[in-house]
């Protein structure tokens, strides 16, 4: 496994922290150990984590009042940091002592805090994820580098290789230099997240962003943030839900040099990768079925245990009982089957007019999408703006359609990456290694079959998520496309890419029935950077449009 430095990422990851103070500064008061010892507990030297450890509790136990009389009360911080180490410290010596602490406290007659979910995912057992194995290489290595390991991080570890990247650019977009400030940056993706009614990445850049210096008004509502924050909205709600609207018009009213709220357009690119990376993480949390982390609003309880309290969160997304034992093998090879003869048509000549006409039949097909959640919680509500906006189909039946983006007319490879890497010095290399190593990612396996080329598969899922949002392949027959995706895959799919909040349980086991969780991880992570890739090409051609 590389290297901290390889990887690129050594602060933060998945828009929080380095573990905050232990002591609950609250009305309450409290106490704990020391921030440094926290920071010391993810030292590469063994011998300095250990006594750090050491450290850590000798002050639990002072709190607990285990060595003299009239202690200070612990904290509920540290009660739920140390909730959080015993559930998800990849480091064996660490968890094992947060459990033995919070049991002492709880011996001590203090009230402990329990976790509601039993695992990362509301979808995955929690088997799948919480193992032994080649995986925790780099789950260590994000603690160690991070301070924490949340959910997105164990999950996304089913695919160390694309996990690394997605590290190092999120520690580019929230922690290297740039144009805008941090705790601006961490309220940009609350802005993002709260569009698709995702508490969770919101819950996550909350933190962040006042640990970053943010001020705490700003997190009531849209109304407290500076009116140049607030310029956003509007290009902020299209980049989630239509961004095929987005014209040179809306960049011109941000950067325009009399706009009363200019924005450069680095600081404009910078935000706009950000709005587009939160939107496109949210739909992996709502696609994944992410459960909140143990000290996230609905992800710990102070009462008592009960068999009801560990199923779920209730602001998990919705589990309902989707998991219908149906033999899938038939399934299986019956993809095989049209995957090979796939790939044996290829030299079959299809007319330019044959292939726009397949591409319109996919854009206009009819899959409906369920609506299980209506306004968004309460807590979201304040930081959104036109709650009632979302996204349509890019080509409604029996309506004018948008004018569809040729991809040989704009393209990420040929136009997009070198804008960004102009405006954002490096976040176009860091873009195009994701891209590439989740196009590319292969295990040669499929269900239980082994040396298989998934390639077409890959491919047909890719180009299904542009076809959604109104990007056309010339050179790609979208024929395969409704060869190799059944139904049940096309709703997982545009309900995750179009509306995550409305994912269920239900869509995903629907789903490749006979396949492992990691390949349906993988999915998802297609979703995530097709969609991000799809959101940024509308946006950058409208910048190149209004630089001309």
């Amino acid at each position: 496994m590389a290297s901290d430095t390889e990887n690129g990422f050594s602060s933060r990851a998945n828009g929080d922290s380095k573990p905050g103070p232990l002591a609950d500064t609250g009305h309450g008061g409290g106490g704990g150990p020391s921030m440094k010892t926290l920071a010391r507990l993810c030292s590469r030297d063994e011998e300095e984590r250990a006594a750090a450890l050491e450290e850590l509790s000798r002050g639990v136990l002072v709190c607990l009042g285990l060595d003299r009389p009239r202690s200070t009360r612990l904290g509920k911080e540290t009660l739920l940091h140390l909730l959080r180490l015993s559930r998800s410290c990849p480091l064996r010596d660490v968890r094992a002592r947060a459990n033995e602490l919070l049991r002492a406290a709880q011996e001590q007659g203090i009230e402990v805090p329990q976790a509601l979910a039993s695992g990362p995912s509301a979808f995955i057992p929690a088997k799948q994820i919480l193992k032994d194995g080649p995986d925790q290489d780099i789950l260590i290595e994000s603690f160690l580098s991070l301070g924490r390991v949340d959910h997105v991080t164990m999950v996304m570890a089913l695919h160390p290789a694309y996990l690394s990247c997605f590290l190092r650019t999120q520690h580019a977009l929230l922690e290297m230099d740039g144009p805008l400030p941090r705790h601006w940056r961490h309220y940009i993706a609350i802005m993002a997240a709260a569009r698709h009614h995702c508490s969770y990445v919101v819950q996550q850049h909350s933190a962040s962003f006042l640990q970053a210096g943010g001020d705490e008004s700003w997190l009531s509502g849209l109304q407290n943030a500076p009116a140049k924050l607030r310029s956003l909205n509007a290009l902020n709600k299209l980049l989630a839900h239509r961004p095929w609207l987005i014209t040179q018009l809306h960049i011109q009213e941000l950067v325009y040099p009399g706009a009363e709220l200019r924005w450069s357009l680095a600081e404009l690119i910078h935000a706009v990768i950000l709005m587009a990376h939160a939107h496109a993480l949210s739909s992996f949390v709502w696609g994944c079925g992410l459960n909140p982390e143990a000290d996230h609003v609905a992800g710990h309880t102070f009462r008592p245990s009960s068999p009801g309290h560990l199923s779920r969160s209730p602001h998990s997304p919705a589990c309902e009982d989707g998991r219908q034992e149906v033999d899938g093998a038939v399934e299986v090879e019956v993809l095989m089957k049209r995957m090979v003869e796939l790939q044996e048509q290829q030299e079959e000549e299809c007319t330019q007019e044959e292939m726009v006409t397949r591409f319109e039949r996919e854009r206009s097909e009819s899959i409906p999408t369920a609506v299980v959640r209506g306004a968004p919680p309460e807590r979201l509500l304040h930081l959104l703006d036109d709650p009632d906006f979302r996204y349509e189909d890019f080509a409604p039946r029996g309506e004018q359609a948008p004018p569809t983006m040729r991809a040989q007319d704009y393209s990420w490879e040929d136009h997009g990456y070198s804008l960004v890497n102009r405006l954002l010095p490096d976040m176009g290399q860091l873009l195009e290694e994701e891209f590439q190593v989740v196009s590319n990612l292969t295990y040669h396996r499929m269900a239980m079959h082994e040396g298989v080329d998934t390639h077409t598969l890959r491919k047909a899922l890719w180009n299904y998520i542009h076809c959604l949002y109104g990007i056309r392949y010339d050179d790609y027959d979208y024929g395969s496309v409704n060869v190799l995706l059944e139904r049940s895959l096309k709703v997982f799919v545009k309900t995750m890419a179009c509306h995550p909040e409305q994912t269920t349980a239900r869509i995903y086991h629907a789903f490749w029935r006979h396949f492992r969780h990691s390949e349906k991880v993988h999915a998802n992570l297609i979703v995530l950077e097709a969609r991000l890739q799809a959101a940024l090409l509308y946006t950058l051609r409208a910048i190149t449009h209004y630089m001309r």
